[in-house]
């Protein structure tokens, strides 16, 4: 079975696009391995590049990364918007992430971030949004929100965050196709359903 890692948050709309993507490219033959991880750690570490054009778009850039966007969306069937709290701090759905990992819940779980943050424009950075996520998920609001705010969870969200800087990745959506074969972006994943493919012959 071939093992692709997927290093992602919930905070990135390409994410988004490449998370739903996934799930539809590839079939029982490829191992889906989620890794959460924190954008924002990544992009102060090692990509600090991001807030520069943040503060300074080239407007003809911006305007095009728009429509590119929303050509994605509508290819791969899902609705983005643009949120009204942009960047949105997403450290405690990211934690979240390995609790539903860990109760078997991890696509619903970030599908409904996903989903309340793009689409319902929600700020997910608030408890009473993320209720609703955990709440969509199956998951107990209760022991969910105890677990976030536990050092276990911190560590757990910084150790993968950690481990991809530590491999070279710089961003979100970034995969590993069985190994150290790295791939950033939404738009690269045709790349690796095409490897895939000539693999099995």
């Amino acid at each position: 079975m071939h093992r692709l890692e997927f290093y992602f948050d919930v905070s990135s709309p390409w994410t988004y696009l490449a998370f739903e993507h996934a799930l539809k490219l590839f079939d029982s033959g490829t191992d889906l391995v989620w890794k959460p991880i924190l954008v924002g750690g990544l992009f102060n570490t090692v990509n600090p590049s991001v807030y520069a054009n943040r503060a300074n778009p080239v407007a003809a850039k911006a305007a095009y990364a728009q429509k590119d966007l929303q050509d994605w969306a509508r290819f791969v069937g899902i609705t983005i918007g643009s949120p009204p709290v942009f960047p949105v701090n997403s450290v405690k759905a990211m934690r979240g992430a390995f609790v539903a990992l860990e109760a078997g819940c991890l696509v619903p779980y970030a599908r409904a971030a996903f989903a309340r943050y793009w689409t319902a424009l929600e700020d997910i950075s608030r408890d009473e949004v993320l209720e609703q996520v955990v709440r969509q998920a199956g998951l107990e609001p209760a022991q969910f929100f105890a677990k976030i705010n536990s050092a276990v969870y911190k560590d757990k969200l910084r150790a993968t965050t950690d481990e991809l800087i530590a491999r070279g990745g710089f961003g979100s959506p970034t995969f590993f196709l069985n190994g150290d074969d790295m791939y950033f972006g939404n738009d690269r994943l045709v790349l690796i359903q095409q490897k895939l493919a000539n693999q099995r012959f």
